[in-house]
Order: C-alpha cells, then sequence, then structure tokens
C-alpha cells in the first residue's frame, strides 16, 4: 500500500479508538529496521506507525553529516517507495522535538510539507511531534497552537507531551518523580488551547508515571487511571458526556509495562504507543548471537580469511530484522491491532 493519506490516517485513529485497540509506532533508524517494521506489522495483519526521532534523523542523514531535515527527507522518500510492496497502512511520523531542535527538525519539515500540499501533494509526513515537557505548561500549549495551525494546514496531525515521561531518550533526561502524573487541571488546560479538534487533529502524550529506557514489568509506577480522570475532566470541559473520550491519547515509554497496564491504557483512549528500547534489542540480539556462533568466520582468524558469507552484512541483518519483526507481531497483539487493518 502506499503511504497513508490524511484521510487513510485518519480512519485509522478513529478504528483504533472506536474499536480500543492502539497502534505500534516503531522508531527506526535505518533501511534495515524500517524494512523489519514493515514486515512486523505485515505479518501482523496491522496498520501501523513508524517513526524517527530527532537522533534517528541525524543517523539517517549520515553519522558525518548529523542532518535531521536531510535524514528526515531521505527516510520518507526511501519508505513512500518500499513501502507499496506491503498489504497494511503505514503512517509517518517524527518522534519527540524539544524546544531547541524545533527549528532544526519540525519547522522544516512542516515547511517542505506545506510547500507539497500546494502543489497537490500529499505531506512529507502524517504527524509530528512537539515534546514541550521541558518547559512550563503555558510556553508549552503556545508553542504547541501555533504548530498545531500550520500542521492543520499542511492537512497534518500534531502530537503533544503533557507532563514529563522520565528516563532518557536522545540525551533528553527526567528524574523520576511527581512530575510524571499529568492531573485533570493540565487537561482541562490543554482543551482551552487546542480544542477538541475543530482547531485541527491532535494526539495527546498524558503521563501517568512513563519512563523511558528498560525496566523490567514491576519496576515502573503506572497508574493507566489518570488517563481515564483526565478524559473525564477533558469530556467535562466541552459538554460531552462522562463516558467520552476527547483525547487521542499516546502511550510514551512502554518498555517494562504488564499486560494489564497496557490493555488498561487503551480502554481509556490510547491509540499510539511508542516501542522503541525493546525492538532495538530484538533487532540486535539475533546479530550477537550470529557474531558469538560464527566467530571464526566473521573475524579473520590466525591469519585465515574467514568466510565471507558469514560476515556479509546481509547474513546477520536478515536474522536482526527477523527478530525485530517478531516483536513488532507481539506489539500489535498486546495493543490489540493485529488482524485490524483497514486495507483488509
Amino acid at each position: 500500500m502506499p503511504i497513508a493519506t490524511p484521510e487513510v490516517y485518519a480512519q485509522m485513529l478513529d478504528a483504533a479508538k472506536e474499536k480500543s485497540f492502539a497502534y505500534p509506532a516503531i522508531n527506526v533508524s535505518s533501511s534495515q529496521t524500517l524494512n523489519a517494521a514493515l514486515k512486523g506489522f505485515a505479518d501482523a495483519g496491522s496498520d501501523g506507525i513508524i517513526q524517527v526521532s530527532t537522533g534517528g534523523a541525524e543517523y539517517l542523514s549520515g553519522p558525518s553529516v548529523k542532518d535531521m531535515v536531510t535524514g528526515s527527507v531521505a527516510f520518507a522518500a526511501y519508505a513512500a517507495e518500499v513501502a507499496k510492496n506491503y498489504p497494511v497502512n503505514i503512517a509517518l511520523h517524527t518522534d519527540h522535538c524539544p524546544k531547541d531542535k524545533l527549528d532544526g527538525f519540525v519547522r522544516p519539515l512542516l515547511d517542505i510539507s506545506a510547500e507539497r500540499v500546494a502543489r497537490g501533494e500529499a505531506p512529507l509526513f502524517q504527524s509530528h511531534m512537539w515534546d514541550g515537557s521541558s518547559v512550563p505548561l503555558d510556553e508549552n500549549l503556545q508553542i504547541a497552537e501555533e504548530l498545531l495551525a500550520k500542521c492543520a494546514a499542511a492537512h497534518i496531525i500534531l502530537e503533544i507531551e503533557v507532563g514529563v515521561v522520565g528516563g532518557e531518550e536522545d540525551g533528553v533526561a527526567n528524574e523520576i518523580n511527581d512530575q510524571l502524573y499529568t492531573t485533570p487541571e493540565d487537561a482541562i488546560a490543554t482543551i482551552k488551547a487546542l480544542g477538541g479538534g475543530d482547531q485541527g487533529r491532535y494526539m495527546t502524550a498524558l503521563t501517568f508515571g512513563n519512563v523511558h529506557g528498560v525496566y523490567k514489568p514491576g519496576n515502573v509506577k503506572l497508574r493507566p487511571e489518570i488517563l481515564k480522570a483526565a478524559q473525564e475532566a477533558a469530556a467535562s470541559e466541552l459538554g460531552l458526556g462522562s463516558d467520552a473520550r476527547p483525547f487521542d491519547l499516546v502511550f510514551h515509554g512502554g518498555s517494562g509495562s504488564t499486560a494489564q497496564e497496557i490493555s488498561d491504557a487503551v480502554d481509556f483512549g490510547v491509540v499510539k504507543m511508542n516501542v522503541d528500547t525493546d525492538t532495538q534489542y530484538a533487532f540486535t540480539r539475533p546479530v550477537a548471537a550470529h557474531m558469538f556462533a560464527n566467530y571464526d568466520g566473521v573475524l579473520k582468524v590466525d591469519g585465515e580469511v574467514g568466510n565471507k558469507k558469514q560476515y556479509d552484512p546481509r547474513a546477520w541483518g536478515k536474522a536482526a530484522e527477523a527478530g525485530m519483526a517478531e516483536r513488532i507481531v507481539e506489539a500489535c497483539q498486546n495493543l490489540r491491532s493485529a488482524g485490524t487493518s483497514l486495507a483488509g
């Protein structure tokens, strides 16, 4: 299928909320991890979201170039071509973008998409994230208003973060404390600033104890009921029934979450869950196994020439992609998106 149009992306999110499932959003940083993500979604029969972080975008441009816009444009072009061969819908997204990187990442990409839309083409990305968790809420929402208007004009969905995700990702680190829990007052402030979709569609990453990084199940103190309280506060502010779920919620920092925590979060309106740490490990683990099992083939030991078939990057690369694809299938099953593709 071609990369999802804005209309198809909206249908994907609507279906997720209506049928109580969520899409894994898989971070990638290379053509190999992109291909693994595509295969994983296809194997699961799930539509999905594939995303690049600021660091991933830099890496995609070339380790010595480190240009986030170049890497993002190259990623989107490659993804648009190879995704045609898979029978599922895929949306492209840019992940966490803090304030100091807006001018070198999201804003230039929005300008590119605006030019494309003006020519009658689809936007380059289907959604972008503004991560205002490190600035005061008023400033966070003020910047979000500006970006939402630009996103809406370019037929793009904005993702925002209200609250703080603990741990570290791409050099952005936050302490693990009470700031990890979004309040109903934060939810109301968000609705007052951005509306309920009338100013443009947006997704909201509300925090309920989320932490980036590697944690065993039970070590992260998640409180999914916070999402329910936020939805109720937003519904009241909009004059909707108490069972309404006006926010399209995003789940960040999900590594180490229990199956029940994930299920509860989806029931409370999560439609997108970021998956990065687990898929990085799933990609790398088969590579390590290959190198250990074939050390005398991948290394020129004792003056020998090694075994080209074993050190050919395609040999270990295929195993890495297969391992990551399997983990994505598992994510789709956990989030209940397996078998739900709108592509049939």
